[in-house]
């Protein structure tokens, strides 16, 4: 008599591994890489933020950069900020900590297609998808400083 053991017991491995290998692969990594499914209303909110950069930010001496310096929004109402450049010069708006938003990606304007740069009269926007508060500051003018802060919708 003859004793298959063996033989079976490495068949049992290699479909188990194939089987393991096929579930990472069509399942486990598209899952994993999926965006997750927001509100419509977090995604695109009725209203927005508005902070200006103010004339002569560029200077050093100069005490506000960033109008509101603590701009503050709310979830599915809010949570859109546009910057709007009134100064004459180029400026950034940069994460502080390289915050990345889920849905937004990173919360830098040098990461945006335009270049990167808020130009003189241009508007630079950015959609937070979560409660929380994110510090930023300009990139050539690191003494330009402010902070987005973003509250939970009590309504």
């Amino acid at each position: 008599m003859v004793n298959h053991a063996g033989g079976i017991s490495l068949i049992t491995f290699v479909v188990a591994v194939a089987v393991s290998i096929g579930y990472y692969q069509f399942v486990y990594v598209p899952q994993a890489n999926a965006k997750p499914q927001l509100k419509e209303e977090i995604l695109e909110p009725p209203e927005s933020t508005h902070v200006d950069i103010v004339e002569g930010s560029a200077i050093p001496s100069q005490v506000k950069n960033f109008v509101p310096a603590e701009a503050r929004g709310t979830i599915e109402i809010s949570n859109r900020v546009i910057w709007t450049n009134k100064d004459s010069v180029p400026h950034t708006v940069t994460s502080d900590d390289g915050y990345v938003d889920i849905i937004n990606g990173k919360f830098d304007s040098l990461a945006n297609e335009e270049g990167g740069f808020v130009m003189p009269g241009e508007e630079f926007e950015f959609v937070f998808t979560k409660v929380g508060e994110y510090p930023y500051h300009c990139e050539p003018h690191p003494w330009m400083k402010g902070k987005v802060v973003i509250v939970e919708n009590f309504a």
